[in-house]
């Protein structure tokens, strides 16, 4: 599903899963995890209840500069995210910007796409 530049794939398995899934694939692919921001939790330290939400952001240098180096704002959408939420009902979420969205956007080269596209099969790889 593609909305507003956003891709979103359902996946049955859940947050904690994915994201430890997504440690691994990160991992084995010397992809760099900069940070987790845990949302739910941050809502829990001041009162509030949310679904499981987590931010995954990550990225490698070799692959983000060429794109920051060809169009500087980029940078507002590097590194790359993937979002795994859980709504109200259960159902689990993987949502992260579609390539083609950060292309125009930014009018990134063609040639550099690829240093990109690798979000969707390391979201697919975590959806299980």
């Amino acid at each position: 599903m593609i909305d507003k530049g956003l891709v979103e794939i359902k996946s049955r398995q859940t947050v904690e899963d994915i994201v430890s899934r997504l440690r691994q694939v990160l991992e084995a692919k010397g992809i760099k995890l900069f940070a987790v921001i845990d949302h739910s939790a941050e809502a829990a330290s001041v009162g509030m209840r949310m679904p499981p939400t987590k931010l995954l952001i990550f990225g490698n240098p070799k692959a983000g500069t060429p794109l920051m180096l060809a169009a500087p704002s980029s940078a507002i959408d590097l590194p790359l995210k993937l979002l795994v939420s859980q709504d109200t009902a259960g159902a689990v979420t993987i949502s992260f910007n579609n390539p083609a969205y950060l292309q125009q956007r930014h009018g990134l080269p063609e040639s550099l796409i690829q240093n990109i596209a690798v979000v969707e099969s390391l979201a697919k790889a975590a959806a299980g």
